[in-house]
């Protein structure tokens, strides 16, 4: 049964009715290039995500993560973003051949505010970039290159009130599925959750780069 709302919001004068309009701050923090605190932050930030939108709006999530400083500055307008090894989806990739735009969220473990990075993306794979973006000795297919259009530092609020970086506030696992359990329940594949787990080991040894 599909819920019924009679209170929903269609027009941003409703929405402004209930939470009134941005002050300046909240609007002059908001940049079009990386300044000296973005490129700080994003020097020690190990994980991202980027959202994505094929052109018929279809919105995706994918999480990015490396040692900190995995994305590189290219300079005040530009990011690399390394691609490591994945399940070979491509979504974030086949939505930027389609709309070519991106938005990201940096977080840093311990630090309260995110950094928010909006703009348009490209898929290289121009050598200079990708080499110094290699582990181990091994060089990223692509990289996504962003050109950015805004940058601002988010309030800490949503993280306090989750209490994301408090490890004793942390909901216990217990009652969640295996990913490998998941995947055979919801794929209804052949292979066993053990299979299936043995295959997902062997993924993360052999595939992290």
């Amino acid at each position: 049964m599909t819920p019924h709302f009679s209170e929903v919001i269609t027009t941003e004068a409703q929405l402004r009715d209930v939470i009134g309009s941005p002050n300046q701050r909240v609007l002059r923090k908001q940049i079009a290039h990386i300044d000296e605190h973005a490129r700080a932050f994003i020097a020690k930030s190990p994980f991202l995500l980027i959202a994505s939108s094929d052109a018929e709006g279809r919105m995706d999530i994918s999480p990015k993560g490396d040692p900190p400083g995995f994305v590189t500055v290219l300079d005040e307008r530009t990011l690399a973003i390394p691609d490591r090894p994945g399940n070979r989806r491509a979504d974030t990739f086949r939505n930027l051949l389609q709309t070519g735009r991106v938005g990201l969220l940096f977080l840093l473990p311990g630090k309260e505010e995110t950094l928010r990075v909006n703009g348009t993306a490209r898929i290289v794979r121009d050598q200079w970039v990708r080499e110094p973006m290699a582990i181990a000795g091994k060089l990223p297919e692509f990289a996504i290159v962003v050109d950015v259009e805004e940058v601002f530092l988010h309030c800490a609020k949503c993280v306090i009130r989750s209490k994301l970086w408090d490890s004793a506030a942390w909901p216990q696992l217990d009652g969640l599925a295996s990913l490998a359990r998941a995947i055979v329940d919801q794929g209804k594949l052949t292979e066993s959750i053990e299979e299936m787990h043995a295959l997902i080991e062997k993924d993360k040894r052999e595939r992290l780069y």
